[in-house]
């Protein structure tokens, strides 16, 4: 299924349109954001990134120390 969200202040403008539109298209759907209130994923007061968030570099790591010299010959 997909989602085509129109914003509240737009839904008087848009809506009825985009039904219309994908009218014929059963995998979409016309919704309205009637989201209100502060954002709770964020801290109170906290205008960065949430710090809670932990992102982890999944490369593999290379083997610690160093490597004998190769020769060309």
């Amino acid at each position: 299924m997909i989602y085509c969200v129109v914003p509240q202040a737009l839904e008087a403008e848009l809506f009825e349109k985009l039904n219309e539109y994908y009218r014929d298209d059963p995998n979409v759907e016309v919704i309205v954001d009637r989201r209100s209130g502060p954002d709770r994923r964020k801290a109170q007061g906290a205008t960065g990134p949430d710090e809670r968030r932990e992102i982890r570099d999944r490369r593999h790591r290379r083997v610690p120390g160093t490597f004998p010299p190769t020769h060309s010959g």
